[in-house]
């Protein structure tokens, strides 16, 4: 069964290849690259995990965090920021701000699915023939 995963990126090149990359092992995923309409999407879809990067104009990834975990309908989905945040104390902030998880950019393809599947329960994990 695949995993249906809403992908939130204001660069289209990076959304376009997260979504191929989760496509081509198997899961569904959704993108949108407007943060400000992010938190409706996820409302109006039902999704195992959500993907947001964390630098975005307007509603940025930690404000984006805070809303979702307002929300009834998905508490207790994966919350993972994909970022190129790489300060000392970046990784702590962001978990700190309600994110589940941290994928550093630019994202290695190689890695990529791997570190999503992590999140998910074993039945929505990627068919990676590489395992």
């Amino acid at each position: 069964m695949p995993a249906r995963i809403l992908v939130i990126d204001d660069n289209r090149t990076n959304l376009d290849l997260m979504l191929y990359l989760l496509q081509a092992f198997g899961h569904e995923p959704f993108g949108i690259n407007d943060p400000a309409t992010a938190l409706q999407v996820a409302r109006d879809r039902q999704f195992d995990a959500i993907l947001s990067d964390v630098l975005m104009p307007g509603i940025d990834g930690f404000s984006l965090v805070q809303s979702f975990r307002s929300e009834p309908a998905l508490q207790g989905k994966p919350l993972i920021a994909v970022t190129a945040l790489a300060m000392a104390g970046d990784q702590q902030r962001i978990l700190s701000a309600g994110f589940d998880g941290y994928i550093s950019k630019p994202i290695d393809p190689e890695r990529f699915v791997s570190q999503v599947d992590a999140f998910l329960p074993e039945e929505l994990r990627g068919k990676n023939p590489h395992r």
